[in-house]
């Protein structure tokens, strides 16, 4: 661990947070750049309009409004700061309720109706997925908060990804486990996107690391009781679980656990890094650990580096404005809508789709929540396992996991 950690909307921020605060300008993220064309304040041409579909109802809602909430604020800002060479931002929402046909619905308003020239979201795999024709058939450039590997593993030049990867924590938590010196898991996961993206990869990638899988057990979104599943694990012969899942149902895992007296320790995927997760599950929690982004614990940046400072000053704003610490889904948002703010401020002329997805994919070296992010033509997830930490739940708030 270097030096203090700051432990993310768990405590106080600390010097070294309100350090960074301090030197961090008041404007758009680091890295972004100045506003040109009619200068700040000047927002008199049409507005830009990019559509957002997140998960405010269903299983996913708890993912959903701080994506919302991360997004409303960063716009305020922004326009506040003089837009997009003078244009104003206009993000309009549409809320998918964690539904796959409802995610199509909201797709199909923003880009015919509301003639968007970007789509942030979803918030989900599933719902994520299920867009892709309709962005394909319009030539509008995405924007996924979604961390399955199908999303931009299955390559499509219209589609970007701000979530790390299952294609990255996967191997990283599988890695993981080998150093512990586990040989035999269970594996329980949801059904929708997120959960059989993760239970795919688990099933390749366990054997190159001397790994078995002894149960492999699955559930539905807005199932309340996992015990059957959690049996079958017990009587296994695993040494420990491992659960893929992004919604609510988490906590009731490890709730069901404990009543099971299942002692073998559970991993989570990074859909588990929120506060949510912690508080649901109570001090069932304790003991499961999960890797996810530095920005739980904005130390793990590096103090001083920009990754540390553009962290900080999101933190503490989105503290001020709602009370709250950001969750790492909000940290996505943040990410999917400056990548498409700072890629539209480099072109010149009309900012159409076909400008915006080609300005998108030039990003290089953006110093983001997720991490720092670099675009190529061939990949359109921009990050690596060195974005990412393990850590462990301990008394209704997360540490870092013995690395």
């Amino acid at each position: 661990m270097r030096g203090r950690v700051l432990r993310l909307g768990m405590g106080v921020l600390g010097a070294a947070l309100a350090a960074a605060l301090a030197a961090t300008l008041v404007g758009c993220a680091a890295g972004t750049s100045s506003t040109g064309g009619n200068g700040a304040g000047t927002t008199s041409a049409a507005p830009i309009k990019i559509g957002a579909i997140v998960s405010l109802t269903g299983s996913y809602a708890g993912l959903g409004d701080p994506e919302k909430k991360t997004i409303e604020m960063e716009v305020k800002r922004i326009n506040e700061a003089g837009g997009i060479n003078g244009r104003k931002v206009e993000v309009i929402f549409a809320d998918d309720g964690t539904d796959n046909t409802k995610a199509v619905a909201a797709v199909t308003k923003l880009i015919e109706q509301d003639k968007v020239v970007a789509i942030i979201g979803s918030t989900g795999t599933g719902q994520s997925m299920a867009i892709r024709s309709a962005i394909d058939q319009a030539g509008i450039p995405q924007l996924s908060m979604a961390g399955g590997n199908a999303i931009t593993g299955t390559f499509d030049p219209l589609v970007f990804q701000t979530a790390w990867s299952n294609a990255l924590v996967v191997p990283y938590t599988l890695e993981y486990l080998k150093k512990q010196g586990i040989t035999k898991i269970g594996i329980i996961y949801d059904s929708g996107g997120f959960g059989k993206d993760g239970q795919a990869l688990l099933v390749a990638e366990a054997p190159k690391y001397g790994i078995s899988i002894v149960s492999d057990q699955t559930f539905n979104l807005g199932d309340a009781d996992m015990t059957a599943q959690l049996t079958n694990i017990k009587n296994s012969g695993a040494q420990a679980v491992v659960m893929w899942t992004a919604g609510k149902e988490a906590a009731i895992i490890v709730q069901n656990a404990k009543q099971l007296g299942l002692t073998i320790p559970i991993y989570g995927s990074h859909g588990n890094a929120r506060l949510e997760f912690v508080k649901g599950a109570g001090a069932a929690a304790d003991g499961v650990r999960f890797a996810a982004g530095h920005v739980l614990m904005p130390d793990t940046y590096g103090a001083g580096t920009e990754e540390f400072k553009t962290a900080a000053a999101f933190i503490g704003n989105y503290m001020d404005a709602y009370g709250q610490s950001p969750s790492t889904f909000a940290g996505h948002a943040y990410d999917a809508l400056y990548l498409i703010v700072n890629a539209a401020k480099t072109i010149t002329g009309e900012i159409t789709p076909t400008a915006l997805r080609e300005a998108v994919e030039k990003t290089n070296g953006y110093p983001g929540i997720g991490g720092v992010f670099t675009m190529t033509a061939k990949d359109h997830s921009g990050l690596t396992s060195d974005d990412l930490t393990m850590y462990e739940v301990k008394g209704g708030t997360w540490t870092l996991a013995p690395q």
